[in-house]
């Protein structure tokens, strides 16, 4: 099969070519940009030897009065052409100036030739100025070639007014098109740039969200699981000494555990390395709530379930039950912390056509608890109920001990995929 470049063997110069004149261009608009003198001096320069080599006798052969003084005409054509200097940084300005000398020039009978340069500050007027000042142009350039065709060529003075507004005319119409040009070049580089932007933007809230995500997940599931360490340890120390058997079943629920935080830490850091291989467990469900419970008993806390023996229908999606999941987990791990020794723990499930709620309750004292429950592990509970338009409330009870509470609506539950 044939490609372009087998076929057009002259393809890839020219690709090569324009792309070197493109950026040979780029370079000398930037060096014009940082240094403008030295292109208006060069342009200058060569417009005011022409007027000059004009005035020096050739201005005769078109003007109507050939007889005028040669100073008059060389100060005419330097006032037509040395202007030129300032014509972008001052083009009305310039446009009065030089149509003051050319009206001099139309209305003595000199006609000169320069008075043409008239174009330049025209188009330097169209490119950077706004549309009206275009009128005000009008305004200077009418006055001579009315006057010089009113006065020498009565019978024909649309012959030299018409063809130079038609000329003037065309290029206002260029400076135009290359001032929409440019608007437009700079309308995709900066919306280029924006959008750059907003992608850096969406990548480091992307990466937050993720790291917030991980670091919750870390809390709830290594946090949870060293509560509960910590509880076995301490339950199986004071059974040593009375009972070497039921200190014997701690050590061995304690290594349970362990190599459980160990393989759940070793997921978390097989998705932070972008590991394809990496162990990905389902998430849990309230379908192993029990499996929980189970454990936190075993940590030395007595936990009741309640539930309603019929789900929702259409139950809750997965995402939903993790959440639950997680907010009983850090509830009850909450409880393990801070709740004391005698403490005891209820939850409570409830469902509605309209919503699920989760009640966990404790008979601790609460002491060393976040203030307003705002730690880091109640803060990851809202964050939870938050992505499914959930609430959570938290704080001590009347009677003593601590409540949280959870809320969930069923339509949200079923429309928002997992985090």
């Amino acid at each position: 099969m044939t490609t372009e470049t087998e076929d057009h063997p002259g393809g890839n110069a020219d690709t090569g070519l324009s792309r070197h004149v493109h950026r040979l261009l780029t370079r000398v608009r930037a060096f014009d940009a940082r240094h403008p003198w030295p292109w208006d001096t060069a342009v200058t320069s060569c417009w005011v030897v022409a007027a000059l080599v004009d005035a020096a006798g050739g201005w005769r052969t078109t003007a109507p009065d050939p007889t005028l003084p040669v100073p008059l005409v060389t100060v005419l054509s330097l006032a037509l052409s040395v202007p030129l200097y300032w014509r972008r940084r001052h083009p009305t300005t310039v446009l009065a100036v030089m149509a003051g000398a050319a009206l001099v020039s139309d209305a003595s009978g000199a006609f000169l030739q320069s008075s043409y340069l008239q174009l330049l500050p025209v188009f330097h007027i169209a490119l950077l100025r706004p549309p009206r000042a275009l009128l005000w142009s009008l305004a200077l350039i009418l006055p001579p070639l009315v006057t010089g065709a009113f006065r020498f060529f009565p019978e024909s003075w649309d012959q030299r007014v018409v063809p130079t507004l038609w000329a003037y005319a065309l290029v206002a119409l260029l400076g135009i098109a290359v001032r929409s040009r440019k608007d437009h070049t700079a309308g995709l580089v900066d919306r280029a740039r924006r959008l750059e932007i907003e992608r850096d933007q969406e990548v480091r809230l992307a990466a937050a969200a993720e790291r917030t995500r991980i670091a919750r997940e870390m809390h709830d599931i290594i946090g949870h699981n060293l509560s509960v360490i910590t509880g076995l340890a301490d339950g199986g120390r004071y059974a040593a000494a009375k009972s070497p058997e039921r200190a014997a079943q701690a050590l061995d629920a304690i290594g349970t555990t362990s190599r459980e935080a160990l393989a759940d830490l070793r997921r978390l850091l097989g998705v932070l390395r972008d590991d394809e291989e990496a162990v990905r467990d389902p998430q849990p469900t309230l379908a192993d709530l029990d499996a929980l419970l189970t454990g936190v008993r075993e940590a030395g806390l007595p936990v009741r379930l309640a539930a309603d023996d019929d789900p929702p229908a259409p139950p809750l999606s997965p995402g939903a039950q993790l959440t639950v999941y997680r907010v009983v987990q850090e509830a009850l791990t909450n409880t393990l912390k801070h709740a004391g020794p005698d403490a005891k723990a209820t939850v409570l499930l409830t469902y509605t056509p309209r919503e699920v709620r989760a009640e966990i309750t404790d008979t601790g004292t609460g002491a060393g608890r976040a203030p307003r429950g705002q730690g880091q592990g109640l803060t990851g509970m809202r964050e939870r109920a938050a992505l499914y338009d959930g609430t959570l409330d938290c704080g001590p009870l009347p009677a003593g001990g601590w409540s949280v509470r959870l809320r969930i609506p069923l339509r949200t539950s079923r429309e928002v995929s997992p985090s």
